[in-house]
């Protein structure tokens, strides 16, 4: 394989931002496995994350499309994303979104149910048109709304298993809703000034980085609050206490940074609410690997 085509390869998957898409992938694994009944049939569950990949990927797509002519003005990204750099042609961007994106969709209705294949294209559609085109340029409430759709990867896997709208998935599309803000505000602070240079009305831009930092910490509360509500839906001890002890040492973190408004402060909040996620999410995995094997 020459390095023209490596490069090519890299800068299509580059389209999907498969750093964001691991966490999505990850929170549409947990709630496959808390739905149990593609555990068992290894291959439809491999394919249903695979669907959720490829719409996922559309709809980051579709943002770079969209986004490009503003992805030019930012330091951190006219050099690194291939449409601002000119690796790649704005068409076949826009070709290989919608191509992946209907493919995605396709597989969740045919090989699944036609609820999971209709919330896999609203949630496309509202981050690649409502959060891209109409709440990023216009507000900076854009954070909190646009959360939606990355928040809704475990209830479109929950649909594609059990062919019902349920509420059980439902505390883990709260807990990735209220963590995005806390999350993406911590690196919004960080590359305010790219993104005051975009025009783009993030929270840092348009109200400041102690009124951000203010509600980074309130946000934090309300996650740890909604963190609970899993065991409402029998998740077990074990999540219980690591909800507790790393929900606690998010909020001791976020108010540190508060007080204190040092960059390094504010990126241990960015760097902990990874790990955090990741660790929620494990709990709730394990949880329901002990649940499965006790109904066995």
């Amino acid at each position: 394989m020459t390095t023209i085509v490596k490069q090519k390869i890299y800068d299509y998957l580059a389209l999907t931002k498969p750093k964001i898409m691991l966490l999505v992938i990850f929170s549409g694994i947990t709630a496959a496995i808390m739905e149990g009944s593609l555990v068992h049939t290894p291959f439809a569950f491999l394919l249903a994350i695979f669907a959720l990949y490829l719409t996922g990927g559309s709809a980051n797509a579709f943002n770079h499309y969209f986004e490009r002519h503003k992805d030019a003005k930012m330091v951190r990204t006219r050099d690194k994303r291939p449409l601002p750099a000119g690796r790649l042609r704005p068409s076949h961007a826009l070709c290989f979104a919608l191509m992946i994106g209907t493919v995605g969709i396709a597989i969740f209705g045919f090989f699944y149910n036609w609820l999971s294949a209709l919330l896999s294209f609203l949630t496309l559609f509202f981050y690649a048109i409502i959060y891209t085109l109409v709440l990023k340029p216009n507000t900076h409430h854009n954070t909190v709304i646009g959360g939606v759709a990355g928040a809704m990867a475990p209830v479109g896997i929950w649909a594609a298993a059990s062919g019902s709208f349920n509420i059980t998935p439902w505390p883990l599309f709260l807990i990735i809703f209220f963590w995005s803000p806390a999350h993406f505000w911590t690196l919004a602070i960080s590359y305010k000034e790219d993104y005051k240079a975009a025009h783009f009305k993030m929270l840092p831009v348009t109200k400041g980085e102690i009124i951000t930092l203010q509600h980074i910490w309130l946000f934090s509360i309300l996650l740890f609050i909604v963190s609970l509500t899993p065991v409402l839906f029998e998740s077990g001890l074990l999540y219980l206490i690591i909800a507790i002890v790393f929900g606690i040492a998010f909020i001791i973190k976020t108010w540190t940074a508060r007080r204190l408004a040092y960059a390094k402060n504010i990126r241990s909040v960015f760097q902990y609410s990874i790990f955090y996620l990741f660790v929620l999410l494990t709990g709730l995995i394990i949880d329901s690997f002990v649940n499965i094997s006790i109904d066995i």
